[in-house]
């Protein structure tokens, strides 16, 4: 079976200004993210990518362009099932004002239980981008072959999620897996198991430097922004 390049997008405007973006229209890609998504290229230069897959989100989008115009015998599919967590009512918010929600300690604690007012349980989301990676490992494998390796551009909850399933865990410990932005992560799906062989790649160490305010032991909904 195939092998699946996850990327989470790059840093956004959102990510920059504390707010929970969902799928609110118009988050674009920062300066950081764009010089990101523009190195995205020689990073991923030596894998022979069959098919690439991305949420329809702005973020997605601009961060594959650059990876799209050095391959341009690549045609991009959106697929809405790997787009970000409908976090309805708190999309657009800022999280900072989040983290005094009820909600939010289920959120931390026991996501399989957590409903975002107006949009989708966490549950939901994990459910249809499993389905969509299933979907997609046939027929990249129908297409391309076993041995074929394909990317998904998505979103730092969504891809917390597809390793979870990966491996085998409970959506309630997703939150102890971190992608920063513009982050791959690589899954190898075989017949009897799936092994995770790389996770939240960037290629920078500068977000294990200790920092003046270490950070809270909460996950940050939606990813962070990574590095400062």
């Amino acid at each position: 079976m195939p092998t699946l390049i996850l990327v989470r997008h790059g840093r956004s405007t959102a990510n920059t200004e504390g707010l929970l973006a969902g799928w609110t229209p118009g988050v674009a890609l920062d300066e950081r993210g764009a010089a990101q998504a523009a190195a995205l290229p020689g990073r991923l230069a030596e894998l022979p990518l069959a098919e690439i897959v991305t949420s329809p989100l702005q973020r997605c989008q601009e961060t594959i362009r650059p990876l799209l115009d050095a391959r341009p015998e690549l045609s991009p599919h959106t697929d809405e099932r790997i787009g970000e967590c409908h976090y309805g009512d708190w999309s657009g918010r800022k999280l900072a004002e989040l983290k005094d929600e009820p909600l939010m300690e289920v959120v931390q604690a026991h996501p399989s239980a957590a409903a975002f007012p107006g949009g989708e349980s966490m549950r939901a989301m994990q459910t249809r981008a499993a389905e969509a990676v299933r979907e997609w490992n046939a027929r990249v494998e129908r297409d391309h072959g076993a041995d074929a390796v394909y990317l998904m551009c998505s979103h730092g909850d969504i891809i917390k999620s597809l390793v979870a399933d990966a491996l085998g865990l409970h959506l309630d410990l997703f939150q102890r897996i971190s992608v920063e932005p513009c982050s791959i992560t690589a899954i190898r799906y075989t017949r009897l198991r799936p092994f995770l062989v790389r996770l939240g790649d960037t290629g920078d160490f500068t977000s294990l430097v200790p920092r003046e305010e270490p950070p809270a032991g909460e996950a940050e909904v939606g990813g962070g922004a990574g590095a400062p």
